[in-house]
């Protein structure tokens, strides 16, 4: 599992947004994000780079 913080999230919508980025990656098997922790969570072979710079395509701010 990884987790990274997620700046910029300020509703489910935006939940949404993250997650939908996240599930496109190659090797995710699931994805979730949680804006009032400023948390998104993958589950699967991934590399963390590619999981921030996946939030960061969608719009938001990212670090592992």
């Amino acid at each position: 599992m990884t987790t990274v913080n997620v700046d910029g999230m300020s509703c489910t919508g935006c939940e949404d947004n993250v997650t939908d980025a996240l599930g496109e990656l190659p090797g995710v098997e699931s994805a979730s994000a949680d804006h009032e922790a400023g948390t998104a969570t993958v589950e699967g072979d991934v590399d963390v780079d590619a999981v921030v710079a996946a939030i960061e395509d969608a719009g938001y701010e990212a670090s592992a």
